[in-house]
Parts: structure tokens; C-alpha cells; sequence
């Protein structure tokens, strides 16, 4: 598979390690410093684009590479206000495009054990939930992407809490996400339901990168080839 990788940052580069690893070719990288030479030209002879750059870039390199006739597997957060333009966009052009807010395959076992506490949490008002999230001092967003995930899940099932606020509050009806950036913190998330009683809580942490970028690559194999709208649910089974 030719992959042309849009973002060569940290995460562009643990990528390509595992993406070669795995026998496929690396035919553009795409960084800061040579952002000129992202054109549809250059980008149109890969199978599949996957996109890791920031919230003000995402959109719009997503859509050209729909224009190149390229799969979008794209893991850039902060820029979901435009998410349903992208989706419309990808299906006048016939594309394929997958958006993970997290790739790794533990993060969203994880997302899908989220889910189904927050079901069973639901008819028991005597706990108050919450969510924290950690990562390193060079995310630009806060709070992070997954975290937003996780708070989204909760709200589907919790019916006290109305909406998510990334602050202490001390409103019952708002949801905790509570951010911290410390250095080395790869991703830590958690999940507290709390009572006079006890404490229920399901944490997630990352080590390291690897669990992103292989999820991307594994994501990118599967797109590759096809038409539609994806998530990491249609790559992983669930």
C-alpha cells in the first residue's frame, strides 16, 4: 500500500515506522517545513492519506485529498465544528474518509467499556461522575479529542449531566473534563463515578505512541480500496 502521510510530526514519524515495518511505502511526508509541497499532484499517487497535523489545517487538507481521489484516514481533533461538512464533502465526491478521535485498539475497547458502565450508571442518581485527562505539554488541544469522545458517551446515558465543561464546576448538571499537561505523559484518561458509599472508576493509560500509529496504519489497510464513511468500529468489529 502507498501511503502519503499529511503531518510528520511525532506521531508522522511512529507511524512510518510501523506502516514500513509492515511493507508498505511511504510516498510523501508532509511537515511544516515543506507544506508547499502538499498538492494534489503530489498526493494523488498514494493509496491512502493519513492525516495528523492541528484544528486549523485538518479540514482542508482532508478535502484535497478527497480531490486527489485519496482515503482520508485522519486523526487530527479540535476541528469537529466542520466534521459534518467533511462528511457531506466526501459524499458528493464519492471518497472514503475515517475519522478516529483515538486509533489505538485499547482506547476504544475502552471507549466501548465507557459506553456500557455509563448504561448500567444510569438509573443510580446517588453518583456523580467526572472525567480527567492527562498529556504531555505540547498538545495543543484541551481537552483532548478522546476525552470529548468519553464525555459525549457518558452524556448519551447520563441524563443529569446536560453538557460537558473542561473546568471544576459545581453545577449538577455539567460534566467534569479535567485537563492536565505534564511532560512525560504520553495519555492518561479517566472515568469516576463517585458516592457517599464508594468510588467507581475505569482508567486507561498510554505508554507510548505505538498504540496511536498502529491503530492509523491498521485503519489506513483497512480503508484502503474503498468508498464511504468509517470509524475504528468498522475497522475493529464492534
Amino acid at each position: 500500500m502507498k501511503i502519503a502521510l499529511i503531518g510528520y510530526g511525532k506521531m508522522g514519524h511512529a507511524i512510518e515506522e510501523i506502516a514500513v515495518l509492515k511493507g508498505h511505502e511511504i510516498i510523501l511526508r508532509i511537515g511544516i517545513e515543506n507544506a508547499e509541497e502538499f498538492t494534489i499532484d503530489a498526493v494523488k499517487h498514494a493509496g491512502v492519506a493519513i492525516e495528523f497535523t492541528g484544528p486549523h489545517s485538518a479540514a482542508e487538507n482532508i478535502k484535497k485529498c478527497i480531490d486527489a481521489g485519496v482515503a482520508v484516514v485522519c486523526g487530527s481533533t479540535g476541528w469537529l465544528a466542520r466534521y459534518d461538512e467533511i462528511i457531506q464533502y466526501c459524499n458528493s465526491k464519492n471518497g472514503a474518509f475515517l475519522y478516529a478521535s483515538n486509533f489505538s485498539v485499547g482506547v476504544n475497547i475502552f471507549f466501548e467499556l465507557n459506553t456500557y458502565l455509563a448504561k448500567l450508571m444510569a438509573p443510580y442518581n446517588n453518583y456523580d461522575v467526572s472525567l480527567e485527562e492527562i498529556h504531555h505539554t505540547q498538545k495543543r488541544d484541551s481537552p483532548s479529542g478522546t476525552a470529548i469522545t468519553l464525555a459525549e458517551q457518558v452524556l448519551q446515558h447520563i441524563k443529569t449531566k446536560k453538557q460537558w465543561v473542561n473546568h471544576i464546576s459545581d453545577n449538577i448538571s455539567e460534566l467534569e473534563i479535567i485537563s492536565e499537561r505534564v511532560d512525560p505523559a504520553p495519555g492518561t484518561h479517566k472515568i469516576k463515578y463517585t458516592s457517599a458509599i464508594d468510588d467507581i472508576e475505569i482508567i486507561h493509560t498510554a505508554h507510548n505512541r505505538k498504540g496511536f500509529a498502529s491503530g492509523a496504519v491498521l485503519a489506513a489497510e483497512f480503508l484502503n480500496g474503498k468508498k464511504g464513511i468509517y470509524s475504528m468500529k468498522n475497522v475493529l468489529g464492534f
